[in-house]
């Protein structure tokens, strides 16, 4: 049985949600509004500021289904409400970003700035030099501008130096040795 899919979703006050016939549901919320296609083969319904999604058989394909499409409602539901977003951190010398407008610019040892344009529905902050918040109502965009963002310079395993997540561990190599 899937344990997250048997879970209900609470609904607070302030968000709408209305599934149509071919399963698409659509969140609407203070901060915006989301819409995802859910198979159509699950079952969502709505009770008393409650919504509950049920699978049809107990087929492998629908049970992989049941968790994922609860998942996928709660993450708007809370998208909208709340929002996502992700801390980075860059570590090194002469790497730091700044804030133009609409667009990200990352100096991070290349020849030449890096500079990235702000997705529509995504929005980065540069509170300092070393350090961008990447936010957003949609979960899955939030993760991957913030991916995309560290991919230009992933931290490297000697010195440490790169792009990280806040509170991501690096692991550490050591140095070569000389032979005595």
């Amino acid at each position: 049985m899937s344990r997250i899919g048997l879970k209900p979703v609470n609904v607070p006050a302030g968000v709408e949600i209305k599934i149509d016939e071919k399963n698409n549901v659509t969140v609407k919320g203070p901060k915006g509004t989301l819409s995802q296609a859910i198979d159509p083969s699950m079952k969502i319904e709505i009770n008393d500021g409650e919504l509950t999604v049920s699978r049809p058989t107990d087929n492998k394909k629908h049970r992989s289904l049941h968790g994922l499409s609860r998942t996928l409602i709660n993450n708007m539901i809370v998208g909208v409400t709340e929002g996502y977003q992700k801390k980075m951190e860059i570590v090194g010398v002469g790497y730091r970003a700044a804030k133009q407008g609409k667009k990200l610019v990352l100096n991070l040892g290349y020849s030449h700035p890096v500079e990235m344009e702000d997705p529509e529905g995504i929005e980065t902050e540069v509170p300092t030099q070393l350090e961008i918040i990447v936010k957003g109502i949609n979960k899955q965009l939030v993760g991957n501008y913030a991916a995309k963002i560290r991919a230009w310079r992933e931290p490297e395993p000697y010195k440490g130096k790169g792009i990280r997540y806040s509170g991501e561990n690096v692991r550490r190599k050591e140095g070569k040795t000389g032979k005595k």
